[in-house]
């Protein structure tokens, strides 16, 4: 699976983990998205699910920041958008927060969900804090990866005793 990311540079540069990604050759940037490639957005009507993986051969993370998140996706994009299901930060910033994922945090996941397993471990491989997010989020991931439909989120999420 190929890794992309846009990004918009609109955070530190030195906290970027989309830029690391990309330092270290595990991401390509780019500065167009294609047809065939999912979209990471929060904003996205449908829920990222495994069976996702047979349209798409990319996976592209819009990198920006989450105060200008309702700015950047009010871009078109072209592709297939999809939003995470509910997960927890693991990184510092925002650590066990819902939803405030950093980059490589959003690209492991949707790994992860999609059986690229090992791929998203050599992500977060990268990153101090990185299995911190994995220990947080893995039966919850492991779950996530077993849906076959987004009408399956809900009772998991009441099962896990997490708000949505």
């Amino acid at each position: 699976m190929q890794i992309q990311v846009v990004m918009l540079k609109q955070d530190d540069p030195n906290k970027c983990t989309a830029a690391k990604l990309v330092k270290f050759g595990l991401a390509k940037n780019v500065k167009k998205t294609t047809e065939k490639t999912l979209v990471l957005d929060p904003f996205a009507k449908k829920t990222l699910l495994a069976s996702d993986k047979k349209l798409v051969g990319s996976v592209t993370a819009i990198d920006c920041s989450w105060n200008l998140a309702d700015q950047a996706f009010t871009t078109k994009f072209s592709g297939i958008h999809r939003k995470l299901p509910p997960l927890f930060a693991g990184n510092p910033v925002n650590y066990s927060k819902l939803d405030k994922l950093t980059t490589v945090e959003a690209i492991s996941a949707t790994l992860f969900i999609l059986g690229y397993k090992d791929l998203g471990l050599k992500l977060l491989d990268k990153f101090k804090w990185g299995h911190t997010f994995l220990d947080l989020n893995k039966n919850l991931l492991e779950d996530y990866s077993k849906l076959e439909s987004e009408d399956e989120i809900s009772p998991l999420l009441k099962e896990y005793k997490i708000p949505f």
